[in-house]
C-alpha cells in the first residue's frame, strides 16, 4: 500500500509526462501485451516505463532470448526501474518515444506504450507514431493505451490496421492494437 501511494503522488507530480495519476490496472496490462508472442525471440519497445508494472509484465510474456528497450523521459523513474527489475533482456533508455529511431539498426517486433499523447503537440504524435512503424517489421504491431479515445485517427492514418478496445475500468481505458 505504501508503494502504491507513493507511485500515485510521483504520477500526479509527473502529470505531463505520464498522463496518469496512477499505476495502469491489471486489466489494462494484459490487454496492451496480449498480442506479444511467447514462444520465438523478439525485440519489443515500450514507451513510458513510470515504476515499471508494465514493463514486468511484458518481460513476464515474452521468451527469455527476447529483449526489451524501455524509454522513459523521467530520470526518476529510470533509476526505480533499474533498481527494482533485475533481467537481462531489459535495456532502460533515459529518452523520449520521438528519439526511437536512433537506438536501432534493425527493425523491432513490437511497440507497447503507455505515453500521454493528449499533452503532445501534433507534430510531435505523429513523429512518434510514424517512426514507430516505420521501424516495425512487416506484422510488427503497436499497442497503446490511453484514457481516451480522441486520439484513434492518428493511428487509424499511419497503419493498415488498427482496433479500439475498452477496458472498463474507473475510469474507462482504450488500448489501441495497430499492425503494420
Amino acid at each position: 500500500m505504501k508503494q502504491k501511494v507513493k507511485t500515485s503522488l510521483a504520477f500526479a507530480k509527473n502529470i505531463l509526462t505520464t498522463g496518469a495519476i496512477s499505476e495502469t490496472s491489471e486489466e489494462v496490462e494484459n490487454e496492451v501485451c496480449k498480442l506479444l508472442p511467447r514462444n520465438k525471440a523478439i525485440k519489443v519497445v515500450e514507451f513510458g516505463i513510470g515504476h515499471g508494472n508494465i514493463t514486468r509484465k511484458i518481460l513476464s510474456n515474452i521468451s527469455k532470448d527476447s529483449t526489451l528497450h524501455a524509454f522513459e523521459v523521467n530520470p526518476e523513474f529510470c533509476k526505480h526501474v533499474r533498481n527494482t527489475i533485475d533481467d537481462q533482456r531489459l535495456q532502460v533508455i533515459n529518452d523520449s518515444a520521438e528519439h526511437v529511431q536512433n537506438y536501432f539498426d534493425t527493425q523491432i517486433d513490437a511497440v507497447i506504450a503507455t505515453i500521454p499523447f493528449s499533452f503532445f503537440s501534433k507534430e510531435k504524435s505523429r513523429s512518434i507514431i510514424q517512426n514507430s512503424y516505420d521501424l516495425l517489421k512487416e506484422d510488427g504491431f503497436y499497442s497503446q493505451a490511453l484514457y481516451t479515445k480522441f486520439n484513434f485517427k492518428k493511428f487509424q492514418k499511419v497503419f493498415e490496421k488498427a482496433e479500439l478496445v475498452v477496458v472498463n475500468k474507473l475510469p474507462p481505458a482504450y488500448v489501441y492494437h495497430c499492425k503494420k
